[in-house]
């Protein structure tokens, strides 16, 4: 048995404890290889193992899931995402990380708020990925193109109907884009670690703050630009946008907006929380 986690208090198999979230890949060929050479016995194994599961635990406590990596309380502190009392609260074990994550105030600079996540047809109701929409002719290539820049940008390739979040690798072996994207959907995502331009960044802070490079989590628009993420002259496009941040495309009215101003045309879909742009 195993003291804390998911398989606290219950009998569990080796096998499990092997092939859990908590266990990585390398760790777990390391291990098995070990066991198979006669290096590792069982009770040795079960013992790394237990260990593994507990050391997760401790740091699932205190750490938060960003983007890519996890995010340490010290580094929300610094972003001024969380302040100086939760962050002592947290390091005392006062509270946890994951009841702080729960807190919308902190979600939307982990996660974000949403993007807009694809396209509702017309009488089905049915979800399309940007992608589809292009192939069957509902998205002119310009703006399927600068909505999947945007999606990347902001953290993940998203399929609508599965409800599932990719990288732009995943997403192309998954089929949600096509190979004629996929270098300048790659390049959109670097976005992900720092941009330069308005549009991604329009996106970003319409969807819950700037992502911050290396750190892989969302920071205010004022700690961005103090940390010098980008310069004063797109630090005012991004404080007030107009038209210099219209570009975003609407295919019911043909108007050049603004992404969060396309966003407030979505509606949220009920079972997934997603964000959907209905085609009239």
């Amino acid at each position: 048995t195993v003291s804390v986690g998911r398989f606290q208090g219950r009998p569990v198999s080796l096998w499990e404890l092997l092939f859990s979230k908590a266990v990585p890949m390398e760790q777990r060929v390391t291990l098995t290889q070990q066991h198979r050479d006669g290096a590792l016995s069982v009770e040795e194994l079960a013992a790394v193992l237990r260990a593994t599961h507990e050391q997760a635990a401790a740091t699932a406590r205190t750490t938060f899931a960003g983007l890519r990596v996890p995010v340490t309380p010290g580094e929300l502190l610094r972003a001024e995402i969380i302040g100086q009392d939760v962050y002592e609260q947290l390091e005392r074990g006062q509270t946890t990380a994951q009841d702080v994550a729960s807190l919308d105030s902190v979600q939307r600079y982990l996660q974000g708020t949403g993007c807009i996540a694809g396209l509702l047809l017309p009488g089905s109701q049915e979800p399309l990925s940007i992608h589809e929409a292009y192939r069957k002719g509902l998205l002119r290539p310009g703006t399927a193109l600068i909505l999947l820049e945007a999606q990347a940008a902001t953290g993940f390739i998203i399929d609508p109907k599965e409800n599932r979040r990719y990288s732009v690798e995943e997403a192309l072996r998954a089929g949600i884009i096509g190979p004629e994207v996929f270098a300048k959907l790659l390049s959109a995502e670097r976005a992900v670690t720092g941009y330069t331009d308005p549009y991604t960044g329009e996106a970003q802070i319409a969807t819950g703050g700037v992502i911050a490079p290396v750190h892989s989590h969302r920071v205010p628009v004022d700690v961005a630009y103090q940390r010098g993420y980008f310069d004063e002259a797109l630090n005012l496009i991004l404080a007030d946008p107009s038209d210099d941040t219209k570009g975003f495309f609407d295919p019911n009215t043909h108007e050049n907006l603004t992404y969060m101003q396309l966003l407030e045309r979505c509606v949220r879909d009920p079972n997934t929380g997603l964000y959907l742009l209905p085609l009239t």
